[in-house]
């Protein structure tokens, strides 16, 4: 199972994450955000074996190209209102298994709406991220993960939505994703990661997946 620990800022958090066995590390460079990272302050990160995943909320194609060249990133996570030909654009310059796309499942109806959202989209990416709230940057709320108990994506998908230990197996005791995504939930303040709480989840994860 993919884990990606998100919104990086600081090189001992990115070490605890090697020393767990994340597979990917997140930054946010979206300004808005308490864990807003500048694209040159995460190039002097250093993260091992780590795949680099980029953030981005509101920017253009452009601007996300050239954040990936500064940034050295391996995946780009659309975390907004980008369009298909935006989407497509991307795919087309880092090819679709670079490309994280995000949905919100409170947007929409009922499981029949998130599985044709994921198809329209399944050409022009290589995962999905389902988060909590409606929109934006990661909200830290819960989603509901019995809604997701008979979900079939045509990509391989992560949870997302303030996860820690305690919200982990539980989740994973009502739905099956490919991944997770923790942020909110393993933090002592934005930004700032506790490695114990890190641990922790990574723990859960890994109980799981040998049971």
């Amino acid at each position: 199972m993919l884990v990606k620990f998100c919104g990086m800022t600081r090189q001992t958090d990115l070490d605890a994450a090697l020393r767990v066995g994340a597979d990917w590390c997140g930054f946010l460079f979206h300004p808005e955000s308490p864990r807003f990272l500048a694209p040159e302050a995460a190039a002097r990160l250093e993260s091992g074996k780590l795949q680099r995943v980029g953030v981005f909320v509101r920017h253009k194609v452009p601007e996300i190209l050239a954040i990936v060249r500064t940034a050295r990133l391996d995946l780009v996570q659309l975390h907004g209102p980008h369009s298909l030909e935006e989407a497509a654009e991307l795919a087309q310059t880092l090819g679709s298994e670079r490309i994280l796309r995000v949905l919100w499942p409170s947007r929409l109806k009922n499981l029949a709406e998130l599985q044709a959202e994921m198809q329209r989209h399944a050409g022009l990416c290589g995962y999905f991220l389902l988060d909590a709230g409606r929109s934006g940057g990661g909200s830290g709320q819960t989603l509901d993960w019995q809604a997701l108990t008979h979900l079939q994506t045509p990509r391989p998908w992560l949870l997302a939505g303030g996860l820690d230990a305690h919200k982990l197996a539980a989740a994973l005791a009502l739905c099956q994703p490919d991944g997770v995504d923790l942020n909110s939930g393993v933090e002592d303040a934005p930004g700032q990661k506790n490695h114990e709480k890190m641990a922790a989840a990574v723990s859960v994860l890994r109980r799981f997946c040998h049971e």
